[in-house]
């Protein structure tokens, strides 16, 4: 599993080991999480050419048993010799809920890897007191810091993005207040420094996982303070646009609204297919209330039309999510937009199907 919070690169951390290893010669099968239907993720590692299978409706530790039939339609659609699965970005308390299950009960089909936690280094120091700016609220706070608590290897990703010396103090803190976890700094972006990541992933050596000591009202409430939303947008217009562009001042607009209503966001990201036959996708994330859209993927050409998908989390009601969507998507110009699909909530309290402590 590569866990880790909204917003620190699972996603592409995933579709880059899958790379390595398909380039290796190792058949992959993805899975992907979300509290609900429409998934970025999904759509992105599949315009790859990956076989991916898409758990919504609740984390791993509560869709257990569909975790094992994700792993089985894989199983029979491409036989894979390897699974990676990327945990809902607000989940915890994965080794007790998911990994030892899958040891004690189904070892005879699963080896278990390590579990990976992915960190954005400027969120991360602002939590870690490395640096100021505004942050989560304390029970928001309190699911970040049990994520790295619980974790077998901590990645400080984004190395590229942020200087050394900040880098440098956060690998140092990480060590000093999490310390038994091995800690790697690299770019899963840029492919910089992820070797010994991934050698240590694929030594499957959790023998030293151990569970959280964890209080489930307080990260039930911690998780019930994030909005999630959802949407699919259908794009046309009379003169072919600039779909990337168009993705970029989307997010900024949407940005824009969510911090004048007072919310923090976790992470937006979102894609725009042209359906024009090519696999190419437009893709942008945006990570913060001070954030700028990040182009990771671009469309080759001006489009006509194209199906938006957007995955908005921050700390806000969910009601202020969609509001602030749709004023945004009905204020781009010159397309016309017709919203297809929208789910938004608040994530419910965690009932493991199984929870493993020794």
């Amino acid at each position: 599993m590569i866990g880790g919070f909204l917003g620190a690169g699972k996603t592409t951390a995933v579709a880059r080991l899958a790379r390595h290893l398909t380039d290796r010669g190792t058949r992959v099968g993805l899975i992907c999480n979300d509290q609900s239907s429409g998934l970025v993720d999904t759509v992105l590692l599949r315009s790859k050419g990956f076989s991916v299978e898409e758990i919504t409706g609740g984390c791993f530790c509560c869709r257990f048993n569909s975790l094992l039939d994700a792993a089985d339609n894989l199983r029979r659609a491409s036989a894979p010799d390897l699974f990676l699965a990327e945990p809902v970005g607000s989940c915890t308390d994965l080794i007790a809920t998911v990994s030892y299950p899958l040891r004690r009960i189904y070892g005879d089909r699963f080896t278990v890897a390590p579990l990976s936690v992915l960190i954005d280094p400027a969120r991360a120091a602002r939590i870690l007191g490395l640096a100021e700016g505004r942050s989560f609220s304390e029970k928001v706070t309190y699911v970040y810091r049990k994520q790295l608590e619980e974790a077998d290897l901590i990645v400080v990703n984004k190395c590229d993005a942020h200087p050394p010396a900040l880098l440098e103090r956060l690998a140092s803190t990480i060590g000093d207040t999490f310390p038994r976890a091995q800690t790697f700094v690299c770019s899963v972006k840029e492919g910089t420094g992820v070797d010994a990541w991934f050698d240590a992933v694929l030594s499957m050596d959790s023998r030293d996982s151990r569970p959280l000591e964890i209080d489930y009202d307080r990260y039930a409430e911690g998780e019930a303070l994030l909005g999630w939303l959802n949407c699919t947008v259908q794009l046309e217009a009379d003169a072919p646009f600039d779909g990337n562009q168009t993705l970029v001042d989307l997010a900024s607009g949407i940005r824009d609204r969510v911090v004048a209503q007072g919310g923090d966001i976790a992470h937006l990201k979102m894609t725009l297919d042209s359906r024009d036959g090519t696999g190419t996708l437009s893709v942008v994330s945006l990570v913060g209330n001070d954030g700028e859209p990040d182009l990771r993927e671009s469309l080759l050409d001006r489009v006509d039309r194209g199906e938006l998908v957007i995955n908005l989390r921050a700390e806000a009601d969910p009601a202020v999510l969609e509001s602030v969507t749709r004023e945004a998507v009905t204020s781009l110009s010159g397309v016309r937009a017709t919203m297809e699909h929208l789910e938004q909530l608040r994530p419910g309290r965690p009932v493991p199907t199984h929870r493993m402590t020794q």
